[in-house]
């Protein structure tokens, strides 16, 4: 079982009531539930008042320099930043493998910031488990940015932009091969699009993947229809172009605020994560039954010989049992 939490000192800010909350809302143990419940309830109504960003990027963009230099840039203006990095996990022990406080070393140490690696457990989607539970502490305990950082893998980006009212895309200098390279989903979902490593010998090819960029935006359907996605030049190294994003991702998330369409938003994603929270609540009591399990295993068994259909196999399993109490 997770260490107690005291609500009050998360709500004043303290780091490490705060980091106990999050192993507390991450584990697994039926106690720890009853308790996270609990903690959440009582620190809700402090939420909600972030900046919640998500961002993705292929592999060697610079995405973590990049949010590490958006992070000092926020700071500098006067925000507390978290940082919710979800991590590749081991398939054997389940730990967290990359040490973002590693690869953000300089916004680590800064007293108004705080990383935390989530490990994704094996869970498809790119997402931790609970991490829009994380991201609910992190608002209450007073950061008014949070960024949640993708795996970068399969659907992550779809899971992530469900969790965010902003997603920005990172994209390298590679011109027509970054262009093959990015799906047309992920460019649906993205708010923002920064062309990074803008800069020595590799501005010339980041100003046409930029212009590339812009050309395929114009060509998708937009995501909003009073918003054009921005595609801006950045160096994550040099500093160049980070005032500018910044600058771009607040007036975007106060033109959401002020034109109610940020409350839709998340409303919208709270229902879906209250269905999805039912799906699995009501799964994970279906099968809680022995008499569930031991028909699981009879049918598991028929569709391995292929003598019994999947669907066939699900309506008998819900015949037998039809309450997700069991029977």
């Amino acid at each position: 079982m997770a260490r107690e939490v005291d609500a009050e000192a998360l709500l004043a800010g303290n780091r490490r009531d705060l980091a106990r909350a999050i192993t507390l809302v991450e584990s697994s143990h039926p106690d720890d539930r009853a308790r996270a419940a609990a903690l959440l309830e009582a620190v809700i109504p402090q939420a909600g008042g972030s900046v919640r960003l998500g961002v993705t990027g292929a592999p060697g963009s610079g995405k973590s320099t990049l949010i590490e230099a958006l992070g000092l840039q926020a700071v500098e203006e006067g925000r507390k930043v978290a940082v919710i990095a979800v991590d590749p996990s081991s398939a054997l022990r389940g730990g967290s493998i990359l040490g973002d406080k590693t690869r953000m070393s300089e916004l680590a140490r800064h007293t108004e910031a705080f990383i935390r690696p989530s490990p994704s457990s094996g869970t498809l989607g790119g997402v931790a488990p609970r991490t829009r539970e994380v991201l609910v502490l992190c608002e209450a305990a007073g950061f008014d940015l949070v960024i949640v950082e993708t795996v970068g893998v399969g659907q992550s980006e779809v899971a992530v932009a469900d969790l965010v009212d902003l997603f920005l895309l990172v994209a390298s200098p590679a011109g027509g091969d970054e262009m093959q390279g990015i799906k047309r989903g992920i460019m649906e979902l993205a708010d923002v699009i920064a062309v990074n490593k803008s800069d020595g010998d590799l501005l010339p090819a980041a100003q046409r993947a930029a212009a590339d960029l812009r050309r395929a935006v114009h060509l998708l359907r937009p995501k909003r229809d009073d918003l054009t996605v921005p595609v801006l030049l950045t160096s994550a190294l040099s500093g160049a172009g980070v005032p500018e994003l910044w600058s771009e991702i607040v007036g975007l998330h106060e033109q959401l605020r002020t034109s109610g369409a940020l409350a839709a938003l998340r409303a919208e994603q709270g229902t879906r994560a209250l269905r999805a929270e039912l799906r699995g609540a009501l799964e994970d009591r279906f099968m809680a039954s022995p008499a569930v399990r031991r028909s699981l295993e009879e049918v598991e068994q028929r569709v391995a010989d292929g003598t019994t259909d999947v669907t066939a196999a699900v309506e008998l399993l819900l015949a037998r049992h039809g309450s997700p109490s069991g029977g």
